[in-house]
């Protein structure tokens, strides 16, 4: 695949994080139905970390990715932090010296995230967008790669509407969970909506 630049990760970032902000709300209405109502606070705090990485120029794509990834990892809330802090760490494995292959990125993310979580498609965690996503994104034109991640990772999100939690708090509720879309899954697939339209205009 085509990597993409320094300059275009950072786009990547910020806007993932203005997708966040703009659906805070509804982030947060989605949690208050399995959970205690903040992930829309939470992940909202999560991305402005991410994008406070961004302000000062890294030495490299992978160091850019290992700043973002230490910011997440800080913020105090949960497990999005840690997840999703050991997901940009591990994305630093797509680094090139030319730029980032986002696939091979995104792969790496994920294994780094298993030492945090084991959790499969099906168990109704931000893992049913995430995964998706991961395996839809290929071929060699990164915006067409991060297209394809997008619509998964959307899809997978919904899905997750007649699912039973299998993790986190909400699984003590059984099968109330279902008829109520994970907000773990929708704000991984407005992530990859961001990245998406980063580079697709």
């Amino acid at each position: 695949m085509e990597t993409v630049g320094y300059d275009d990760v950072v786009r990547m970032i910020r806007v993932a994080a203005a997708k966040i902000h703009a659906n805070e709300k509804l982030l947060s209405a989605l949690d208050a139905a399995t959970g205690d109502g903040d992930h829309g606070t939470t992940i909202c705090k999560v991305m402005d970390a991410a994008v406070a990485a961004t302000q000062e120029r890294a030495g490299s794509v992978a160091e850019l990715l290992g700043k973002v990834g230490w910011e997440v990892m800080c913020v105090d809330g949960g497990s999005a932090p840690p997840l999703l802090g050991s997901f940009f760490t591990g994305m630093a494995e797509g680094a090139t010296g030319r730029g980032l292959d986002v696939a091979a990125a995104f792969q790496g993310g994920v294994k780094a995230m298993r030492d945090h979580s084991q959790a499969q498609i099906g168990d109704k965690t931000m893992m049913d967008a995430l995964l998706p996503a991961v395996a839809a994104c290929s071929g060699n034109v990164p915006s067409v790669a991060l297209q394809a991640a997008s619509e998964a990772a959307t899809r997978g999100a919904e899905a997750t509407k007649n699912m039973v939690a299998k993790f986190g708090r909400a699984r003590n509720l059984g099968d109330r969970t279902k008829g109520h879309q994970d907000p773990g899954a929708t704000s991984v697939s407005l992530i990859f909506q961001g990245f998406a339209e980063a580079m697709n205009t």
